[in-house]
């Protein structure tokens, strides 16, 4: 009688702790892998971000840093964070916008004029904060959006000028599609093509330029093969810190205010990491020899008012509307 009584209950804790969230009791201890990008802005926040999150939860939430694209790339590492084998991801919008098409507004060429713009209208909007509590219909929670930063042009053979230079102009391009749909309403060849092949193809002559924020062009020492930018700012490019939805709603409610507070600070600190690299990005450039243009940007922003105009890209009507409204384009 004893033993049946005894194995019984051994079974119905064994089924409570089956069914238990992974991180339910009050003070567990939780440690999370964190996916991150190659850029040195995100980078550095993400160290930032760790040291808050360990502060701030009283060290019973830990995070491990795998950056530079360890465990995969953009989408990759959002289909990771989603089935819960990577806990936390960074990576840029553009990149998974096909996977969640809200995403798709912050890829509209020239949306967005200036930095503040597009935090305080773009980011912090209502139509900004309903895209990204949006994701939880993917299975994660947005934490932030951070900073990408605007998207220029690079080459070796020619500058480019005007759009006229653009013509036929090889570019590699990130494989979303507004980003194809704007290059070749503006004349140039668009090549998608992931990020980790572009310095080959760029030394080997695959292809006669790319975009990117001046950030990741110095990080990524684009400039030892490209002599040229073209400062064109077509897209603002955010990226944005996620979480497995799971895995957030299995903190308790001191860790979700610890770590709600962290994801916060980390957003600030790493728009103003992302300034200070970016500011100081053209005079180290110029430095190295890179020479840089300033582009007519006017001509440009009439240029891909077709991408506007195409109902089949996936853009939310209602939400480009609203923020339109704000920004009065």
């Amino acid at each position: 009688m004893k033993k049946r009584l005894l194995a019984t209950l051994m079974i119905l804790v064994l089924v409570v702790a089956l069914a238990a969230p992974a991180y339910a009791a009050k003070n567990d201890n939780v440690e999370l892998l964190i996916g991150g990008v190659t850029s040195m802005n995100a980078k550095d926040a993400v160290v930032k971000f760790i040291e808050l999150v360990g502060d701030y939860s009283g060290g019973t939430i830990t995070c491990v840093d795998f950056p530079d694209n360890q465990l995969g790339n953009d989408e990759q590492r959002w289909e990771m964070t989603q089935t819960g084998e990577c806990d936390i991801s960074i990576g840029s919008t553009s990149s998974v916008a096909s996977s969640y098409n809200d995403f798709y507004i912050f890829d509209c060429p020239y949306l967005f004029l200036s930095r503040d713009e597009a935090f305080d209208v773009g980011f912090a909007s209502e139509a900004g904060q309903a895209i990204i509590a949006g994701v939880e219909s993917q299975g994660l929670k947005g934490l932030a959006l951070w900073e990408n930063g605007f998207r220029n042009v690079t080459t070796n053979n020619k500058e480019v000028h005007s759009l006229a230079d653009l013509k036929g102009l090889k570019l590699r391009t990130m494989d979303n599609a507004i980003h194809l749909a704007a290059w070749k309403a503006m004349g140039a060849n668009p090549t998608p093509m992931a990020f980790s092949e572009v310095f080959t193809a760029l030394q080997q002559g695959t292809v006669d330029g790319q975009e990117n924020p001046l950030a990741i062009i110095l990080t990524a020492k684009v400039y030892e093969v490209q002599h040229y930018i073209s400062m064109i700012d077509l897209f603002y490019s955010p990226c944005v810190l996620m979480i497995n939805e799971d895995i957030y709603n299995g903190f308790t409610a001191e860790q979700k205010e610890a770590f709600d507070k962290a994801a916060a600070e980390g957003r600030d600190a790493e728009r103003a990491i992302s300034k200070e690299i970016g500011d100081s990005a053209r005079e180290e450039m110029e430095k190295l020899g890179v020479t840089f243009t300033d582009v007519d940007q006017s001509v440009w922003v009439e240029a891909v008012q077709s991408v506007y105009d195409d109902t089949s890209l996936g853009i939310d009507q209602d939400m480009l509307a609203a923020i339109q409204a704000v920004t009065g384009k």
